[in-house]
This record gives structure tokens, C-alpha cells and sequence, in this order.
């Protein structure tokens, strides 16, 4: 894995022309911080939709909760509100550099350990409109979603279900359309995405992948911060050196590892301090 690393730290040189002396602390350090204080949300009521998640979704959270991989999201939830103390975080996105490196999996995850603190409401928004998933994750089949929500006249958010059984919101995709970036780029989505956090306690976008699409750079404008998921044996040195250069130094919240085939991360942890969040 050293060579991802170097990557991470070849990138912020090229950026900051400082050298930063271990680039696991870089992207680890944010998530340190003290339980933060929330305040109310707006209540609002979206249809319940039964979930039916399909043994091979790796949705963890909800299939295996006692699994390492499990208890690994929950670690990255905390994280997640301790960060809070320290910045404004509510609408986090969640991308990677290429696609097939796990982006959607840590976003659903994470939606679900989040989902978990009592009364907090969660929002999953699949923001990759080219290659709708999330549906077809939770066993739920077709859906009008952000897409259909996009296209019509209706004003108010729409096309959010919440999830029973996972104890969250899901807007998904729905249909690709054939103007993707001219839909993203509308007034109607700006208009909808200051809307929400009204609404929600947290908001996780599943969003395409850096490369080589301009979709992400549209949903980064209505984020807190961003989430990098890295994937053993699929993510290579120069795609993920040109993704975090379209990442701002200031949004990237975290790199998540994904895949990783020693359980018991030994070598790494001896390696980088134990400081990245490992799945």
C-alpha cells in the first residue's frame, strides 16, 4: 500500500510545496475531536419503503453488525461526529477516484451506523445519476428518485423514501437521464440541497467517481467536506494523484481503505501509526 501513500503525499507537496512528513496523519488528523452538541431538526414526512437487502449488497451494518467490517463503520461514524466539534459538517460526499473502488458500499454503510445515534435523521442521496445502485443494494427494484425529481415541476423535495429496517432516508438516482451534468448544474438541485439540511442531521452523497467526469466537482459545492475511498489492488498511484488534485486540500476530510485483505492489519498499523480508517 505504500504506493498510494506516496501518491497522498507527492500531491499535497505539488499543492502546498510543503512535505509533510507522514500523509496518514494529514488526512487522519480532522477526524480527532470531542462528541459534539446538535441541535433540532424540521420534522418532515417521506413514504416508508420495507428494504430487502440481498446477501451479496455487503451492506454490513444491517446483514452482519457483529462483523470487523462492521464495527469498522461504526468507528468511522464516531469519527465523524467528533469531527463536528471542530468545523461544520452536515453534508459529506463520498467519492473515489475511478469506478468499482467501493464508494457506494462506505456511503450506505455509513449512512447506517450514523442512522444508528438515537433521533438522528440520516439522508442518502445517490448522486451518481450515470450508474443508479442504491436501489438494487436494499432490494427495493425500480424507483423515480433525483433524476425523475429533477426533470419535473414539483418544487418541493420529493422522491425520498425512508428505509425500514435500515432506519434512514434514501433518495435515489432512478432513471439515467441523457443530460446529466445540464441537470446537476440546475437552480432546481442548488435550490433542493439548501433545502435538506433543514431537514436531516447528516447527508451523505454517493457521488461519481473524480475521474473522468465533471459530475463530482458539481455536487462538491454543496458539501461539508469529502470522504476518498482507496481500494487494495484497484486504485493506481496516477489516478489517484490527478483525483486529489480536483479535490480541494481543505474538503478532503479522510481517506477510507477499502478492501484490504489482512484482517488484522498488522504491518499497517506498525507502518502508519493505526491512524487511517481501515474497512
Amino acid at each position: 500500500m505504500s504506493h498510494i501513500f506516496d501518491a497522498l503525499q507527492r500531491s499535497v507537496i505539488e499543492q502546498t510545496g510543503v512535505e509533510h512528513p507522514d500523509m496518514v496523519s494529514v488526512a487522519a488528523q480532522v477526524f480527532e475531536g470531542a462528541t459534539p452538541k446538535e441541535g433540532p431538526v424540521a420534522s418532515v414526512d417521506f413514504p416508508s419503503i420495507e428494504v430487502a437487502v440481498p446477501a451479496s449488497s455487503r451492506l454490513v451494518f444491517l446483514s452482519d453488525p457483529q462483523s470487523l467490517a462492521a464495527e469498522k463503520f461504526r468507528f468511522l461514524g464516531v469519527r465523524m461526529r467528533q469531527l463536528r466539534q471542530s468545523r461544520p459538517l452536515k453534508t459529506v460526499l463520498v467519492t473515489s477516484t475511478i469506478a468499482e473502488e467501493g464508494k457506494s458500499v462506505v456511503s450506505a454503510n455509513l449512512a447506517g451506523v450514523l442512522a444508528r445515534r438515537k433521533k438522528h435523521r440520516v439522508l442518502l442521496i445517490e448522486g451518481d445519476l450515470r450508474r443508479p445502485v442504491m436501489a438494487e443494494r436494499f432490494g427495493l427494484g425500480r424507483l423515480d428518485g433525483l433524476s425523475e425529481w429533477l426533470q419535473q415541476d414539483a418544487t418541493e423535495g420529493g422522491n425520498i423514501y425512508r428505509l425500514e429496517g435500515a432506519d434512514f432516508w434514501l433518495m435515489p438516482a432512478g432513471r439515467p437521464p441523457g443530460n446529466t451534468l445540464e441537470l446537476l448544474q440546475s437552480r432546481k438541485l442548488s435550490a433542493l440541497m439548501h433545502q435538506l439540511p433543514q431537514w436531516f442531521d447528516w447527508i451523505i452523497i454517493d457521488s461519481p467517481p473524480l475521474l473522468p467526469l465533471a459530475d463530482t466537482s458539481v455536487w462538491a459545492r454543496f458539501t461539508d467536506g469529502a470522504l476518498l475511498v482507496v481500494r487494495e489492488g484497484k486504485t493506481e498511484k496516477e489516478p489517484l494523484k490527478r483525483g486529489l488534485e480536483i479535490l480541494k486540500k481543505s474538503d478532503l476530510l479522510g481517506v477510507v481503505f477499502n478492501g484490504s485483505s489482512d484482517g488484522n492489519h498488522h504491518n499497517y498499523y506498525r507502518r502508519y501509526a493505526a491512524r487511517e480508517v481501515q474497512l
